[in-house]
């Protein structure tokens, strides 16, 4: 008879929990591209403020179906108001303003330094221990967005220094909502967390997004129309829900590494799909930034 060991079964967890990470901030990084071709044609705070719309819209059923009422502590709202405002609004306003300014790949290569910023901010801030393996995962991401810069810097790329301080802005933004994530996780339901979540955000961004409503009729064009539904009901529900779940399992430090996926994932969506050029110098850096997965996940050894 065959026995699955407690130390199995908790590696299979944590795999999982690598998995749903990965996979949430993999399709933020897709979102990249998708958030270009949306900031082009219609104002930030409608974009912004409509896909909260349509993320409330998804998840209200599934919180009250799979969750029923829940009573969140006014800490927690507070918490996931603040969420709201940096990994919302400022997150995705300084990105979709970089975008107008920067390429989609280059917008993808700044978010690279990710990792490091959560890896420190929860040294800092949240004081967990983080172990020397963990620094030089961060350190080696950072080293690796380092070479991918060079290469834009080098090349014709036709990015812009303020574009990409406004998406190193949404930077620190998203690094703050992971953070801020950490302390609340396990004390409200998940959707229910991501419902409340978006909720504020839209309250924040109503006011922005009837100011630029006259840009609505755009959204009659079905290409577009589908775009922003896609961006809603990923960016603002799908990657909210697995991040959560994820997050459940590892510390936030750890967690912060695999923001790696969202660079990278950016980088593949603006070459296959907006058709910007990648070069050998940019494989170098992403090589680098998979060298910082795999150190900061790799399994501790256990004693006989």
């Amino acid at each position: 008879m065959l026995c699955r060991s407690p130390g199995n079964a908790g590696n299979a967890t944590l795999i999982i929990a690598y998995a749903q990470l990965a996979l949430s901030m993999a399709l933020v990084g897709a979102n990249v591209g998708v958030g270009k071709v949306l900031a082009e044609a219609l104002p930030v705070p409608l974009i912004l403020c409509l896909r909260c719309l349509l993320a409330c819209l998804a998840l209200w059923p599934l919180a009250w179906a799979l969750e029923g009422r829940v009573r969140v502590p006014r800490g927690v709202l507070a918490n996931l108001a603040l969420q709201a405002l940096v990994g919302t609004a400022l997150y995705n306003a300084a990105l979709l303003a970089g975008l107008r300014l920067t390429t989609a790949l280059e917008a993808g290569l700044v978010l690279a330094t990710m990792p490091a910023v959560v890896a420190v901010g929860s040294a800092l801030w949240l004081r967990e221990r983080l172990i020397p393996r963990h620094w030089a995962a961060a350190a080696l991401a950072a080293v690796g967005m380092a070479a991918i810069t060079v290469a834009r810097l080098g090349g014709d790329g036709h990015g812009s220094a303020l574009g990409n301080a406004l998406v190193f802005l949404g930077v620190c933004g998203e690094a703050a909502y992971v953070l801020l994530a950490k302390r609340v996780v396990g004390r409200v339901p998940v959707i229910t967390a991501s419902l409340w979540m978006q909720v504020f955000s839209a309250g924040m961004l109503l006011p922005f997004a009837l100011a630029s409503a006259a840009a609505l009729p755009a959204l009659a064009d079905p290409g577009l129309a589908g775009l922003l539904a896609f961006h809603g009901l990923t960016a603002s529900t799908l990657c909210l829900l697995l991040w959560y779940a994820g997050l459940r399992r590892v510390p936030a430090g750890v967690a912060g590494i695999f923001t790696m996926f969202l660079p990278a994932a950016a980088a593949l969506t603006a070459v296959l799909a907006l058709g910007e050029q990648f070069t050998t110098t940019h494989a170098l850096g992403f090589a680098l930034m998979g060298g910082s997965l795999l150190l900061a996940t790799w399994p501790k050894r256990v004693g006989a």
